[in-house]
């Protein structure tokens, strides 16, 4: 359906700019002398949509290097679009070099992001995402401020190549290091794979959290269509960031918000997209953060639901053996929700200011060697799990789609490591008292414990079991990892250890019990026992006493939440509404 607004719609829109610009008191005249300053002429900007550019880019973080030019082609395309482009910079979150975690500062991005846009005379914003946290911080920001709103990421970096193969984002280095660390292959190679690996400018080229999160972001209805898995150096990025600057000036006049976009239908197809691409664990804390900024019902249970009832088929890594730009040359996402047309909801209403199904009407190509056949999918259903039990009360969960089928139902002693320094300390010593059977606990590394949630909990493999040829264990924590990992490994158990969950009154040996099919998670000690053991608990203490890091563990909420801040969440509809500022004499 066509919902672009006629000249007499136009005409009468009220943009909130015009509050600080078209006054004829010595306010208006002060605002008005900003835009002069940059050379521009009254005619210039008068009348028009103010288009803030929020841009990511940083030198910290590659993944966003490309985030320049492409903020000057959505300049360019909403001038001629009839807008005023106002670009500015925001936080760059790189998981690369950020300590402890990126993911200590999406909260911070999203209140700088909504901040900003309720402070400036800012109509519409174009979001200019990359690296993980970046992506869902935008979209929470943009939520709460619900002014229109469209998102353009960065794109994935090419594939590098190593002695006669690509080289996969993440996914490869992890297995590399295992044979770093055991002498599989020497000093001089591994030097030579740090020069491979850093192959380009743009984020992961696996389906890791970036682009599992930018996907997730086209799917919701946020990205124009078919640009999200299009890479940073392909001149199709600019092309996309060119119609997404004209889009944001349409969305301006057609007064199209998040809130009519972000729906609880949109969130459903979010979910059975997320699926279907094998997508990140991380993705499962980040929509359920952006949902609550908009009151939209979303809970673990949701995640289960429509995993059990969702066909995999994407054949990108981890889950798959294909990388990024093989996904975009199948048809990226319009050609996978087109397979699976028949589960989505195509009546939610997309940044084009049309409903999905046109998008998913116009598919003519699909390759079938990477976006596999609905009914002939990859695995039937089921690329996430969410666990359940007296070791996750309020939740657990495991992608199913990396994880080793002899362990998919294990049992096992624990091997307890306190503290994500302990591990590091005690993982290698040649006499851990560990086997194949045993199940390795990380605790205390969690939202509270660190804090931050970094990503730690795919824990290493002891060296002395590489060397025996152990590629897999049960791994347990209350941390989260890295979208481009893979194993047997149950993340973001709820409650965390610091807050007292029962993860902190594991001990070494306790037997504990994985059944994925069954969904449980179960520590088998008695509650007399895990009472006895409660008693005796202490709280670790805080390794951050002032600053961000203390406001965060004193008001994160736990995984099961979105991990977002208690003081954040609208407490009714009311509260969903913008709250512009006062415009007057300071």
């Amino acid at each position: 359906m066509e919902t672009r607004p006629t000249h007499a719609q136009k005409a009468v829109i009220q943009l909130r700019s015009q509050e600080w610009f078209e006054g004829r008191d010595e306010l208006g005249l002060q605002s008005r002398s900003v835009l002069r300053s940059l050379g521009w002429s009254r005619e210039f900007f008068t009348g028009k949509p103010v288009i803030g550019i929020a841009n990511s880019w940083s030198e910290l973080n590659n993944c966003n290097s490309g985030l320049k030019a492409v903020a000057e082609a959505v300049k360019r395309s909403v001038i001629a679009a009839g807008g005023l482009p106002l670009e500015f910079n925001t936080m760059s979150l790189g998981e690369e070099l950020m300590k402890p975690s990126a993911m200590l500062y999406r909260n911070l991005l999203a209140m700088e992001l909504e901040e900003t846009l309720r402070a400036y005379p800012i109509d519409g914003v174009v979001l200019l995402t990359g690296c993980d946290k970046i992506t869902p911080a935008q979209l929470m920001g943009a939520a709460s401020a619900n002014l229109p709103a469209i998102q353009v990421c960065a794109g994935p970096r090419i594939a590098g190549r190593w002695r006669g193969h690509e080289i996969a984002s993440g996914t490869e280095l992890w297995h590399y290091l295992d044979k770093y660390r055991t002498g599989g292959i020497t000093e001089q190679d591994w030097q030579e794979l740090e020069e491979h690996y850093a192959c380009g400018i743009g984020t992961c080229n696996t389906m890791g959290t970036a682009s599992t999160m930018t996907v997730l972001s086209e799917a919701l209805g946020m990205m124009l269509p078919g640009t999200a898995t299009i890479a940073a150096t392909d001149t199709r990025r600019l092309a996309a960031a060119e119609a997404s600057g004209r889009r944001i000036v349409e969305l301006v006049q057609q007064d199209l918000r998040p809130a009519q976009i972000m729906t609880r239908a949109a969130f459903e197809n979010a979910l059975r997209v997320y699926t279907s691409i094998g997508g990140s664990t991380n993705a499962v804390i980040h929509l359920i953060a952006i949902a609550k900024r908009l009151r939209v019902p979303l809970t673990l249970d949701d995640f289960d639901t429509f995993a059990r009832t969702t066909p995999m088929l994407l054949n990108v890594q981890p889950s798959g053996a294909k990388l990024l730009h093989d996904f975009d040359a199948a048809g990226g996402m319009p050609a996978l929700m087109h397979e699976i047309r028949d589960l989505l909801h195509l009546e939610c209403l997309t940044v084009t200011g049309q409903a999905l199904q046109e998008t998913v009407d116009a598919v003519s190509y699909r390759d079938a060697a990477v976006i596999f056949s609905r009914h002939e999918p990859l695995a039937p259903s089921g690329s996430i799990a969410v666990l359940r039990g007296n070791l996750a009360p309020r939740g657990a969960v495991i992608r199913t789609t990396t994880a080793s089928a002899q362990l998919k139902q294990h049992s096992g002693p624990a091997l307890v490591f306190e503290n994500y320094t302990d591990l590091l300390a005690r993982i290698d010593r040649p006499d851990l008292p560990v086997d194949a059977n045993s199940v390795l606990v990380l605790r205390n590394a969690g939202a509270v414990g660190v804090p931050g949630l970094p990503e730690w909990g795919s824990i290493p493999i002891p060296e002395k079991l590489l060397r025996q040829g152990v590629q897999d264990m049960v791994r347990i924590s209350d941390s989260r990892m890295s979208g481009t990992s893979s194993g047997t490994v149950v993340l973001h158990v709820t409650p965390e250890a610091a807050i007292g969950g029962p993860l902190a009154l594991v001990q070494d040996g306790d037997i504990i019990e994985l059944d994925i099919e069954q969904r449980t998670l179960t520590l088998h000690v008695s509650e007399e026992e895990l009472q006895r053991r409660r008693s005796d608990w202490m709280p670790p203490r805080q390794m951050h006493g002032r600053g961000y890091p203390r406001l965060y563990a004193e008001h994160v909420l736990q995984p099961d939440e979105g991990c977002d801040f208690d003081f954040l969440l609208p407490q009714s509809e009311a509260d969903l509404a913008f709250q512009p500022p006062i415009v007057g004499r300071s």
